[in-house]
């Protein structure tokens, strides 16, 4: 009797299609229309099984993520498990943003495009059937990036070869999995006529677009282009694309004008149908810190008014939620000139749709100082009234100020502000001013130099004396004449001693010390009182 025949293995994993003609495209999962409603997947693969039931409840399909490798399986488990799909990503350099992540040769580095041929399809290979996959996304930014990496006609085949590769690394994912489409991330719809010249096997294009995401439509419609698109980022503007404020640093959306971002962000990309196959929107993210402020729907695990804009926008009742408190009026008086190490005054009008009782914080980002991004909490006083006395940061530069409300029901409202820290005001006459500086070594072509010992007296907190890196350098200031003074007060740039000496001399020869700071100076700036009497010259003499 002969044998059965064996039923062949049925695959767990979706088919996934682009289907349809030039302008009139659709995206399938198993011959079911299906628009991308998503987000930018931020938390950790430890943390997907408390978050994703959230994602969920937002009314999102689809997450999207930058990298795939052994430790992707989880995410793709728990995304399948609460029914949404997973826009898988391959990293490629320079990727996330200009300049990031390294630069390679594409012309000639073929060992690095090897490595990542015989990489992105092992993984392919190893998630293919598994039901939590939409799509592959090879890249993020990476055209983009390669401004940073060279110029010119330089620039040019790079970009071309960029695309070619990705290209190449289309076709190898297609052969291994051809039951899913291929796409490819880049920062401006710019990038789209590299790939339309050297990569035809992608299925569709990607674009990260935030405050330019309602421009895409008529970009595609002038440039001829004959494939779909979706959106992998937008939402509010972002820090590259506003204003700056009168301290010169860019002018942050309040929390009203980023969920308006997002909702006008999905408004604009549902405009295109058979074109615009949906988004995912940047970024369901928990980190609080200063990119986590700008963009984040749920920083430290708390929602705000962009939350509610994106679960409204993709169709989820918020009909019995509990809303975040909205902050309103928020200013820092003389935000130009902040005392270093004293107090200021903030103010803000405060309300909870919901009414209720309301918790505050204040905190401070140096992102424009060192740029460190993460926020410290600041010494503060609730004045009860709508306006809050806070401590300032002793070291100069231009900082940013949060104000975070909570409802105590997983809620959080945060607007921010920048300040200008300036050095204390000292009464008296500044007897140093313009008067004849020498110093041991000063850098003469390093960032913003030469910086000369005259530039620490001319009176301006812009310029600067620089000396070369190496310790023990000293700057000496020449009176012109036996002077008595009781202050002197010293403003330190990003870098800065971590003890010095004030010395005083009748001759410039024969030193008597008047004062001594061992201490790391965090704070950047200190004000020595003390009285030497007669004196002639005063040198900081750095250890």
């Amino acid at each position: 009797m002969a044998a059965l025949p064996v039923p062949a293995a049925h695959a767990a994993g979706s088919v996934v299609e682009v289907t349809g003609s030039q302008g009139d495209w659709q995206l399938t999962v198993d011959g079911s229309p299906y628009t991308v409603k998503g987000v930018t997947w931020g938390p950790s693969v430890a943390d997907a099984e408390r978050y994703m039931p959230d994602v969920k409840s937002m009314g999102v399909n689809t997450i999207r993520t930058w990298g795939t490798d052994a430790t992707t399986k989880p995410l793709l488990d728990t995304a399948a498990a609460n029914g949404i799909k997973v826009i898988a990503g391959f990293w490629l350099q320079p990727g996330g943003g200009p300049g990031s992540g390294g630069c390679v040769n594409y012309l000639t580095d073929t060992a690095y495009k090897n490595d990542m041929l015989a990489e992105f399809p092992r993984w392919v290979e190893t998630y293919r059937d598994h039901e939590g996959v939409l799509m592959w996304n090879v890249g993020n930014e990476s055209v983009l990036g390669l401004q940073n990496c060279c110029s010119g006609e330089a620039l040019e085949q790079q970009r071309d070869a960029y695309t070619s590769f990705v290209n190449e690394i289309a076709k190898k994912i297609h052969d291994v999995d051809p039951k899913h489409p291929v796409t490819s991330t880049d920062a401006w719809t710019g990038a789209w006529p590299y790939y339309k010249k050297n990569a035809p096997d992608l299925d569709l294009y990607a674009v990260n677009s935030y405050d330019a995401v309602c421009d895409i439509r008529s970009t595609w419609e002038q440039s001829g282009y004959d494939k779909p698109y979706i959106v992998t980022e937008g939402g509010p503007t972002g820090e590259w694309e506003v204003p700056d404020d009168a301290n010169g640093v860019p002018e942050e959306p309040t929390d009203v004008e980023k969920a308006t971002g997002y909702k006008s962000a999905w408004d604009c990309v549902q405009d295109h149908p058979g074109v615009s196959l949906g988004a995912t929107l940047f970024h369901y993210g928990t980190e609080y810190d200063f990119g986590g402020v700008w963009f984040n729907l749920l920083p430290a695990g708390q929602r705000r008014l962009s939350y509610y804009a994106v679960k409204e926008a993709f169709g989820a009742s918020t009909s019995g939620d509990d809303t975040p408190p909205v902050i309103g009026g928020f200013a820092v008086d003389n935000a130009s000139a902040v005392p270093a190490g004293r107090t200021f005054r903030m103010s803000a009008s405060v309300t909870d749709p919901d009414g209720d009782a309301l918790g505050h914080q204040v905190l401070f980002s140096s992102k424009y100082v060192d740029g460190n991004g993460s926020l410290t909490e600041a010494e503060f006083t609730d004045r009860g009234d709508g306006s809050f006395d806070v401590t300032a940061p002793d070291r100069l530069s231009v900082w940013k100020v949060y104000l975070e409300s909570t409802d105590g029901q997983g809620n959080v409202g945060i607007e921010t502000k920048s300040f200008k820290v300036v050095p204390p005001k000292v009464d008296g006459v500044n007897l140093a001013l313009g008067k004849a500086a020498a110093a041991s070594t000063h850098q003469a072509d390093s960032t913003g130099c030469p910086c000369p010992a005259a530039n620490a007296v001319d009176g301006s907190f812009d310029t600067r004396w620089a000396s070369e890196w190496a310790d023990r350098q000293w700057i000496q200031v020449d009176l012109g004449s036996a002077t008595s003074f009781d202050h002197v007060q010293l403003a330190w740039e990003a870098a800065y001693a971590k003890g010095y000496t004030v010395q005083t001399s009748d001759d410039g020869e024969d030193w008597t010390t008047v004062h001594t700071d061992a201490a790391d100076l965090a704070d950047r700036w200190t004000v020595a009182t003390f009285d030497p009497g007669a004196t002639r010259a005063a040198p900081w003499t750095v250890p």
